[in-house]
């Protein structure tokens, strides 16, 4: 086991170090808590959603696209603006990977891969990027891990219209009515 933990010179890899049945508690908690931000997004259940954010959270979202990004200084402010943006005639699916957290204590720093895609029916268009979120975490008075403070740098964002893709045609979506029988 020792030739696994070792220092490789090669690799300048530093020594694995030992974690704390905790601080893997915390570790799995806030994956968690990452993915299920994400999932409740892209399901609009607006009032999980807050619950995976500290009350006074800072959130900073832009793109490429937008001249200067979105800040938003608290959880109402946030999810007020999510609600608003993301209705039922957008669709959305994130997917987060590979997160490097690191715990001290009651808070924790990470960094996530995320890719996500949205598609807006009313504008014929389909946007896809990708890039990487740093966030901060805390651990709340009531023991829950919430998000205080999240940012992204996208990688890339693309968008094409649906009219360039003749044979795309949106089959079904949660919040679409089931097409009539015989239809």
């Amino acid at each position: 086991m020792e030739s696994l933990l070792a220092y490789d010179p090669l690799c300048d890899a530093p020594r694995m170090t030992a974690r704390s049945p905790e601080e893997l508690d915390a570790l799995e908690d806030i994956r968690q808590l990452k993915y299920r931000y994400f999932r409740m997004l892209d399901l609009k259940r607006w009032d999980d959603f807050a619950d995976t954010l500290a009350h006074d959270v800072v959130a900073e979202y832009g793109t490429h696209a937008l001249s200067r990004p979105l800040v938003f200084e608290s959880r109402d402010a946030l999810v007020g603006f999510m609600r608003k943006a993301l209705t039922p005639a957008i669709t959305s699916v994130h997917f987060a990977h590979h997160p490097e957290i690191t715990v001290t204590g009651s808070a924790a720093e990470g960094t996530w891969a995320f890719e996500d895609t949205v598609i807006v029916s009313a504008a014929r268009c389909l946007i896809r990027g990708a890039g990487y979120y740093r966030d901060s975490y805390r651990r709340d008075d009531d023991g829950r891990w919430r998000i205080a403070r999240t940012s992204y740098e996208r990688i890339y964002e693309s968008m094409i219209s649906l009219d360039d893709v003749p044979s795309f045609e949106f089959l079904s979506h949660m919040w679409s009515e089931p097409p009539a029988k015989g239809a």
